[in-house]
């Protein structure tokens, strides 16, 4: 009989369940898409309902495609959009309001006057995160205040609170889990990444009534079973991460100074510190990179809010595209004398600038302008955005050094086109793995792991098998010219 591991990848656009094999091979695949809602400018929501109802049919699905049954999963890894937001009510676990999602601006004022308050420095210490709309803390908050009779239910102890990990945690074990992992609740503005423990200040100061909380774990435990109506029988859920630290664990990024980036809808890089928590004077995030046996691995993270929608928007948007596997055709065709530099702040610029107001912007236009230089400009943003984050990384901690080598995986990832320029712009080289779904993949690492269907952190790394290296070659003067036009692009759109 086969032991499989199933993954869940929640994500931004889109729910996937991977069934993986004991060798870490996926063997099924279902992936569908859902509703975005964008009620007012700035403003992104989901259904909760929508994100449970295609998870569960997609896990139904792969494993279907497999033709397992419950007893030969070992266990359920979850990796999920982190910060977006869900409350419920306890009794008949139906959210209250839609989800509030990671892009969301909405609580972008109350950050401010936090901010100029003063609270700004108290918060970065206790979280390792900066006062910005982006994190979960102000949203829960918003809802609240805003949905009739919400924060009294709350203060009467009626309501839950959760990121999707854990919305989807209540859903699968039929409401007998409340639970999120180290990774996720360090996502929240309300957990003290220091003392592993949800800080009584930061619920105050940001009017969360402990209550709403759920139990923090092991990235690799014990989240409860499956209820048996699900699945035809009840599996364990062993292991729990934010997609982005599943991508790190799914990279096998375990030694300080390792780093990844991975591009989706946006792309978030990790640089691993090991035990050490490395404040950031470059306005990064000290984030947990995963936790395993009690004890947190930290991480320096920086967050670029656009990657793969820049490519969306030429899609959509303009539709200078009808795929998005064309722009790396159309940005080869570039005219190679045009400077033009896309500032991609369509909801606001995050690491190192966090400018909620910030929106995006074209510069260096000329009348013989086209799609193929518009397409150049979409790729390269996401290249430049990344070395903005390296060289942060670098101002902060000694361990990301000229030799680091980054590990990347997303969609965006399978354009040699965009990779080769990562490279030129980094001067450094740029690792793609052979499997590219990382995040699944760690998910189901970790799960794995939990019931020793999957080796130990250093039998793994071995594992993790190269597909193709982009090594620099862009000449050293133009590289930092073209990084200075960027640069001052960057400062043009900028509004503080």
């Amino acid at each position: 009989m086969s032991t499989y591991v199933l993954a869940i990848d929640q994500g931004t656009t889109s729910s996937r369940a991977i069934l993986f094999d004991e060798t870490h091979v996926p063997v099924a695949t279902a992936r569908k898409e859902f509703d975005q809602h964008f009620p007012r400018s700035g403003w992104v929501e989901h259904d909760p309902e929508d994100i449970w109802q295609t998870t569960l049919s997609m896990c139904r699905e792969a494993i279907a495609k497999a033709g397992a049954g419950p007893s030969e999963i070992a266990a359920i890894g979850i990796a999920n959009q982190r910060e977006t937001t869900v409350v419920w009510d306890r009794e008949n676990g139906r959210p209250i309001h839609r989800a509030i999602v990671w892009q969301d601006r909405r609580t972008a004022e109350a950050c401010a006057e936090l901010k100029n308050a003063g609270h700004e420095p108290k918060v970065a210490a206790r979280t390792g995160l900066l006062l910005d709309p982006y994190f979960s803390g102000t949203k829960v908050a918003w809802i609240l205040d805003t949905v009739d009779g919400a924060r009294d239910a709350a203060n009467a102890g009626r309501l839950a609170f959760g990121t999707i990990d854990t919305f989807l945690l209540w859903r699968l074990t039929g409401g007998k889990v409340h639970a999120t992992d180290a990774t996720n609740a360090s996502r929240t503005l309300l957990y003290d990444i220091h003392e592993g423990r949800w800080s009584s200040e930061m619920c105050d100061l940001f009017r969360v009534p402990m209550s709403v909380l759920p139990d923090v774990m092991d990235c690799a435990d014990d989240y409860g079973e499956t209820a048996t109506d699900l699945f035809g029988g009840p599996i364990l859920i062993g292991g729990v991460a934010g997609d982005q630290q599943a991508a790190t664990v799914g990279q096998a990024c375990f030694q300080p100074g390792m780093m990844k980036a991975t591009y989706g809808t946006g792309c978030f890089a990790l640089l691993n510190t090991g035990q050490t928590a490395v404040p950031s004077t470059n306005r990064l995030l000290t984030t947990i990179a995963y936790q395993l046996g009690g004890q947190p691995t930290y991480a320096l993270e920086g967050s670029i809010f656009i990657a793969g929608a820049a490519v969306q928007w030429l899609r959509d948007g303009l539709k200078v595209i009808d795929h998005a596997a064309e722009a790396g055709e159309l940005a080869r065709d570039a005219d190679e004398n045009q400077d033009v530099f896309l500032v991609p702040a369509f909801v606001g610029l995050g690491a190192p600038y966090w400018d909620a107001e910030a929106r995006g912007a074209l510069f260096g236009i000329t009348r013989s302008t086209g799609p193929a230089e518009l397409a150049r400009a979409a790729l390269q943003s996401v290249g430049y955005q990344t070395r903005d984050l390296l060289e942060a990384m670098k101002g902060d901690w000694s361990g990301a050094g000229a030799d680091t080598v980054l590990r990347v995986d997303g969609g965006m990832t399978v354009s040699d086109w965009t990779m080769q320029f990562l490279a030129d712009i980094l001067g450094a080289p740029v690792d793609r793995p052979r499997v590219l779904e990382t995040t699944a993949l760690g998910a189901a690492y970790l799960a794995g792991m939990h019931r020793d269907v999957y080796p130990g952190l250093d039998g793994f790394a071995e594992t993790w098998v190269l597909d193709r290296r982009f090594s620099p070659r862009l000449d050293s003067d133009l590289r930092e010219l073209r990084y200075a036009g960027w640069r001052d692009a960057v400062r043009r759109t900028l509004t503080g």
